[in-house]
């Protein structure tokens, strides 16, 4: 991969949205952070480097700043947001906070051309943007003119033809900025001269390559939970190094319904994989007793993850990796990715759960990709669609979507209307139009009327959201008559529910789960 573009991480909850929106044009790159070696970043190579943005503020001391080098390979940058003021402030213009400060949607005055807008803004136009910010530019550096300015940001876009630098003080990777994807392109392909020449093809490739190293004649155990995640993880490590992978199927008793089988008969049968079926549902039952906090809950599953693959492999002989369906997503949600400033949201339960003393190392190549990324990874190793289209679930599976105490009365209630819910789903030829869609049992009992008869029993809450992604979410638009339908299956065929209600947070402020 010759074509390959570096981004330097300052912070962003959404630095993971411009790897996204690069590799969608079918440009190769990474994310490190701001503080690497800067001979890393000369040995790299890349072709453009694009600057995130970040929570700081250049107006302190401390804050961070670009690597000098950045400044001196003859390479193309692009300051986003947080990245354009250090650019700015580092090549000797001036950035202040602002009285004006702008977040959320904004609109953008092109005032000037360049190569960063050819073709996609017009200059005079008036162009929707995202922003997310308290500082502004105030002084351009030099060789900089303004293409663009908005209400709260004088020098909105900024470029350097010359030396092809340019800032925007927007963000163009979310979705909310229109035209931000071929701005990008723009930048990638028209300015860096890239070709888009990386595919699924090409990832396969260099990840069987890469799995062969790191393993060499060693042994593998994969955690498998028939998700899209851990199956695509599975066979992408088998085709690598065939029988040296045992899979190990821990049936915690907090699947959906009739997934426990599913994932048996599919991985057995068809694709001959070596599978370890353990059923310790009993085990993680017992532990999850008593238990309440969302964070113990994910560690104890975590924890007790390790304890029964370490027995299994050890009746195996032996692993020296643990293989995991770790995806971007998750590792940003509980700390950096790159292990950069990023404030932390919530501890993945692939991430952060497992204890110091575990004997095998982590096996994670699908760790730098995205949900859409692994669904097309999937469909290039030739997985059923069946497989690669399923809605994501998280590795605790039902626990996280029982606040408070997790029994086997309540696993048991969740599951029949969980299933319900996505068997409506389907019938109505709405599975594929949504990200992910599930039940939870809330942690409240409510009074109902059935019959003559007064009732005191569990609420439950309907989740569907439609993402492309899982960084953002916005919910899926039911139509009143689809939800009353499944809330009547429910509240008929699901003894000990008698209440039935619709999420509609998006996210952010929200997350997908409730835990």
């Amino acid at each position: 991969m010759t074509e390959r573009v570096l981004i330097l991480d300052f912070g962003s909850q959404v630095t993971q949205l411009i790897a996204r929106r690069v590799r969608e044009s079918g440009v190769y790159c990474e994310i490190w952070p701001y503080s690497v070696d800067p001979q890393r970043i000369a040995d790299f190579a890349p072709r453009a480097i694009i600057l995130s943005g970040g929570p700081a503020s250049v107006t302190e001391g401390s804050s961070p700043r670009a690597p000098e080098i950045v400044f001196k390979l003859d390479v193309p940058v692009l300051g986003i947001c947080y990245g354009q003021q250090t650019m700015m402030a580092q090549l000797g213009g001036e950035v202040q906070s602002s009285d004006h400060r702008e977040f959320g949607r904004a609109f953008v005055d092109v005032i000037d051309e360049c190569a960063l807008t050819q073709g996609v803004w017009a200059k005079g136009a008036r162009e929707q943007v995202w922003m997310s910010h308290g500082d502004r530019v105030t002084r351009l550096a030099p060789g900089f003119r303004v293409v663009g300015v908005s209400e709260g940001a004088p020098f909105a876009v900024t470029a350097d033809d010359h030396r092809r630098f340019y800032g925007v003080q927007f963000h163009p990777e979310v979705v909310h900025t229109p035209h931000g994807a071929q701005l990008l392109r723009n930048f990638t392909h028209g300015i860096a001269g890239c070709s888009g020449d990386w595919t699924m093809a090409s990832f396969r490739q260099a990840a069987v390559a890469r799995i062969r190293r790191e393993v060499g004649t060693g042994r593998v155990i994969c955690g498998l939970s028939g998700g899209v995640d851990s199956s695509v993880a599975a066979v992408l490590i088998h085709e690598a190094i065939g029988d040296q992978l045992s899979c190990i199927f821990v049936d915690h008793g907090l699947m959906r319904q009739g997934e426990a089988e599913e994932v048996v008969a599919t991985f057995r049968d068809r694709f001959n994989i070596r599978l370890v079926h353990r059923d310790a549902s009993d085990t993680f039952l017992d532990a999850l007793a008593g238990v309440t906090d969302p964070e113990q809950k994910r560690k104890t599953i975590g924890r007790l993850f390790v304890e029964v693959f370490e027995e299994e492999q050890a009746k195996l002989g032996g692993a020296e990796f643990l293989a995991q369906g770790t995806l971007y997503p998750d590792v940003i949600e509980s700390v950096s990715v790159t292990g950069g400033p990023s404030v932390t949201i919530k501890s993945h339960h692939n991430v952060g759960g497992l204890p110091e003393g575990m004997r095998m190392r982590l096996l994670e190549p699908l760790r730098e990709l995205f949900k859409d990324e692994v669904r097309a990874l999937g469909r290039e190793l030739g997985l059923p669609e069946a497989i690669v289209g399923r809605h994501p679930f998280p590795g605790p599976g039902l626990a996280i979507r029982i606040p408070g105490e997790v029994t086997r009365e309540k696993v048991a209630l969740l599951r029949k209307v969980d299933a319900i819910f996505l068997e409506e789903i389907r019938s109505a030829g709405l599975y594929d139009a949504i990200w992910q869609g599930f039940a939870v049992l809330l942690p409240v009992r409510t009074v109902g009327v059935m019959g003559d008869g007064r009732t005191y029993d569990h609420a439950c809450a309907l989740r569907a959201v439609t993402s492309t992604d899982g960084m953002t979410a916005d919910v899926y638009p039911f139509d009143m008559g689809f939800l009353m339908r499944v809330a009547n299956r429910i509240v008929n065929e699901v003894r000990g529910i008698n209440r039935v209600t619709y999420d509609i947070t998006s996210k952010p402020p929200g997350t997908i789960e409730w835990e």
